[in-house]
């Protein structure tokens, strides 16, 4: 039988709150029978001692000391089951004979110094007149202290069984303060496997169980976000993909049924949504060896002020002919970085191509370089139109573009490549920006 994990905590909190109990109650038992004994023990002996020197002082003899005793009650306790106990103490005159006898001390036996058994002297005067030894016999208890003891041992009892009955509860209350969380979780992973990507569950504290919890809502909510972002992506691709290939089959089986003619205007035509195609494919391509962790890098060192030139003379044609005035500002004296200067040009043809996009004429695009504590800032900066703040945070996604009713041939991978690209050098890149008052992305490489 499968015992849930519930009822395994309130068994082992039942378990551990039944030793200690128990190892509580052996002890206090014990320790209470023995120090009660004890007591009785030195009473009584202190008793014994007590009467042997009043009878000595007033007869000067110990002649008739026993039957005076006797008749006093100090040589025997109330009566018990099977006839009077008495005292386990024995009396010695000043010669150390035995007067009264107890256990192995017999009435005329000489008792040697240094015999086993706890001694006490009676002294007269200053003067040695008798000696009270223990014999060791066992100590028997009145029906009074029998009766204390037998309350002491009921009371240890009930103690024991409320502690078992409160550590019972409070095994009850930690294994569903413990458990409960844990089945929240495990419905949650039930309803994910069900297809239900977003889950919460409650943050019940912050303990290793609330890291535990909040980690998995942060989890699902990573994971739901994924899942849109791949149907956003799979329906993007599918659009991408549709319009060049509508294109692409419409001219061919127009001009294979004759309906047109090839032209050369036809075939650029053609070829233009080839060209379209190939770069969604290979920017797909490069996306998912990012993915895979399979994107290589050549490493060299790359002077940021080259870098910069170079991209401005490849786009600074494109951008006179668009009415845009495309500069770079490099701070002096900046050190080498050691990188990919293929992959970081792509990143900054991904850049100077969406600023060129949304620069209007008489704009400016500004290339910059400069360096920042322990890194070095390179970036694209525009005064075109900006991107509105709520699609800010998510420019560098899948597909994403600036401005969603915008069609401009592009495949919406390009900033999510550069991004792949800079945190593979071990960097970082973020956008600010304002609409109408244009956008700077900064790309920040360590030395």
């Amino acid at each position: 039988m499968t015992r849930s994990i519930t009822t395994k905590f309130i068994l082992a909190f039942l378990l551990v709150g039944l030793i200690v109990i128990g190892l509580a109650a052996v002890f206090i038992w014990g320790t209470t029978s023995l120090e009660f004994n004890n007591y009785l023990q030195d009473q009584r002996q202190n008793t014994f001692v007590a009467a042997a020197k009043a009878f000595f002082e007033q007869n000067n003899s110990w002649d008739g000391v026993e039957a005076a005793l006797l008749q006093q009650g100090v040589l025997q306790v109330p009566p018990q089951p099977g006839g009077n106990q008495p005292p386990p103490f024995a009396l010695l005159d000043a010669n150390r004979v035995v007067i009264i006898s107890s256990g192995p001390y017999l009435s005329g036996q000489t008792v040697p110094v240094g015999s086993p058994g706890q001694e006490l002297p009676i002294k007269v005067n200053g003067n040695l007149v008798g000696t009270v030894i223990a014999s060791g016999q066992p100590l028997i208890r009145n029906t009074v202290e029998q009766q204390y003891i037998n309350n002491i041992n009921r009371a240890l009892l009930i103690a024991a069984l409320g502690g078992t009955l409160i550590a019972l509860i409070l095994g009850i209350l930690l294994a569903r303060t413990l458990t409960r969380p844990v089945n929240e979780l495990t419905s949650a992973t039930r309803a994910m496997a069900r297809g239900e990507l977003e889950q919460q569950v409650p943050v019940r504290s912050k303990d290793e169980l609330g890291e535990l919890a909040a980690s998995f809502n942060q989890m699902s909510t990573d994971l739901a976000r994924a899942n849109q972002s791949r149907r956003q992506m799979t329906a993007d691709i599918a659009h991408d993909l549709r319009s060049p290939l509508t294109v692409i089959g419409g001219y061919a089986e127009s001009m294979r049924d004759g309906v047109l003619k090839p032209t050369p205007e036809r075939f650029d035509t053609i070829h233009t949504e080839v060209q379209h195609l190939q770069r969604l494919v290979e920017d797909l391509r490069t996306l998912s060896q990012a993915d895979a962790k399979e994107l290589s890098l050549n490493r060299e060192p790359v002077s940021p002020s080259a870098l910069l030139e170079r991209m401005a003379q490849s786009y600074r044609p494109l951008a006179t002919k668009q009415g845009i005035s495309l500069k770079t500002e490099s701070e002096t004296g900046l050190p080498d970085l050691q990188a990919d200067p293929e992959r970081l040009a792509q990143v900054f043809g991904n850049l100077i191509s969406n600023s060129l996009l949304h620069t209007p004429q008489e704009g400016e695009i500004i290339l910059f370089a400069r360096q920042e504590q322990k890194e070095i800032v390179l970036g694209v900066q525009d005064n075109g139109s900006g991107i509105a703040p709520e699609l800010l945070p998510y420019i560098f996604e899948r597909f994403r573009r600036g401005d969603p009713s915008r069609q401009d041939g592009g495949s919406g991978l390009g900033l999510a490549i550069a991004k792949a690209i800079v945190e593979l050098h071990g960097g970082s890149i973020s956008a600010e920006s304002n609409p109408s008052q244009g956008t700077t992305v900064s790309i920040r490489l360590p030395k």
